[in-house]
């Protein structure tokens, strides 16, 4: 039987869920506007990078709750980017849990390069399957879900696919069309300054700024390009039901002609908003574009990859995107073979990309339609990300200033 409580709360998401159905997601206007009080910058002491890029970032956006974490440097070698569980809980969690225990109007976390991108022995994350070894969720999304085992409903599952196996938690905030907040869903929105250098980290909040400001005058018109490899068959049944949602534990990876089928979508809400849109169904891999204002592809993934057409995209002030990469944040060094790179994508002006330390499953790739119907709604690109994330306490890392908004050209209200 359902309680009455329960019933006010269920007849108030139904209420909540007719709104949307009806009318879309709220305007631009109607959207608060979140500010740097709410944000806690965390960076590691024992890195000059990590602390120039912090004391750059809240210079920049007026942040003045920070922590300083004492660590091994993660911007020096790529052993240095794993962290064990131990030194995790006594360096990075247990600091930050503290600081925050005393402030509960923090809804974001913002690291910088330097800061450890992935943890040797947590509780959730993934590892080979058939194996009993550690587990190795990123960082960020295990500080994203640091409070998720104490909340009511929040909902463990287990994990499978792709050669993986383990846990990640249910993203509590996924699917959502209104402000995030700490006190409403509990976890927080944690993303990271980080590239191939301190330039590239640092360039993140300039772009982020200057998108806001539209002081660049090649911010506008930039399109947004979504590059559909249609070897992964799909069909127009399949764009319907998209975004696919995970209620429960995940016994395989989801068909590949699904992430295709949401592209589609996410074409067809921009373009109905007006928004310029370059939706490609040819097999050929695209580069040689300029200007984008978002980027949703299979990296390398794509049976038809190019590497030199990755390399040849450049990004506006603004610009969002995620790649269907297993392994596309694995580091933010420079490396060698291996899978595409989100460092990459930083690197030729992107201001915003979500990436994964290690196999994530497509499950919890970025849903395109969901993250450019938020930022495009004027969201932040913290809240879009999310929205648009299925797992936390996962492989996933969103990089990018949380607080940065779509430029103003470009947030149109849902029709």
């Amino acid at each position: 039987m359902i309680r009455a409580r329960s019933l006010f709360k269920l007849l108030a998401v139904l209420i909540s869920v007719f709104i949307v159905v009806a009318y879309g997601a709220p305007s631009p206007a109607a959207i608060a506007r979140h500010t740097s009080a709410e944000v806690l910058l965390v960076y590691n002491a024992d890195s000059p990078i990590s602390k120039a890029i912090a004391k750059t970032y809240a210079s920049k956006r007026g942040v003045t709750k920070i922590v300083a974490i004492h660590c091994a440097d993660s911007a020096t070698s790529t052993a240095r980017e794993t962290i064990s569980l131990a030194d995790y809980k006594s360096k990075v969690g247990g600091p930050v849990r503290k600081f925050l225990a005393r402030h509960p109007e923090i809804n974001f976390m913002v690291l910088t390069k330097g800061m450890p991108i992935r943890i040797d022995g947590g509780q959730t994350g993934s590892r080979d399957e058939h194996t009993t070894g550690n587990l190795y969720p990123s960082v960020d999304s295990y500080l994203a879900a640091m409070d998720y085992r104490s909340i009511k409903g929040a909902v463990k599952i287990s994990i499978h696919g792709s050669g993986a196996d383990g846990f990640g938690w249910l993203n509590r905030y996924w699917g959502q069309n209104v402000p995030f907040s700490h006190a409403a869903f509990g976890g927080y929105l944690v993303t990271r300054l980080d590239g191939y250098t301190q330039a590239d980290a640092e360039a993140l909040v300039t772009r982020s700024l200057a998108a806001e400001a539209e002081t660049i005058s090649d911010v506008r018109g930039g399109k947004v390009l979504l590059d559909v490899q249609p070897i992964f068959k799909f069909t127009s049944a399949d764009v319907v039901v998209q975004p696919l949602a995970v209620t429960g534990s995940i016994p395989d990876e989801s068909d590949y002609g699904s992430w295709n089928a949401d592209m589609v979508k996410a074409g067809d809400m921009l373009n109905a908003r007006g928004i310029a849109t370059e939706l490609d169904r040819n097999e050929i891999f695209i580069g040689d574009r300029s200007n984008l204002m978002g980027y949703f592809s299979w990296g390398s993934n794509d049976a038809r990859y190019s590497e030199k057409a990755y390399e040849s995209l450049r990004f506006a002030p603004g610009s969002i995107g995620d790649t269907a990469v297993s392994t596309s944040a694995r580091t933010f060094l420079p490396t060698t073979g291996g899978q595409s790179l989100i460092a990459d994508l930083i690197a030729h002006g992107i201001t915003g990309v979500k990436g994964y330390t290690d196999e994530p499953l497509l499950q919890a790739i970025a849903s395109p339609s969901v993250a450019m119907e938020r930022y495009t709604s004027g969201f932040t690109l913290a809240e879009s990300f999310y929205a648009a994330s299925r797992f936390i306490g996962w492989e996933d890392i969103v990089i990018g200033d949380p607080l940065c908004r779509a430029p103003a050209w470009i947030r149109k209200p849902s029709r």
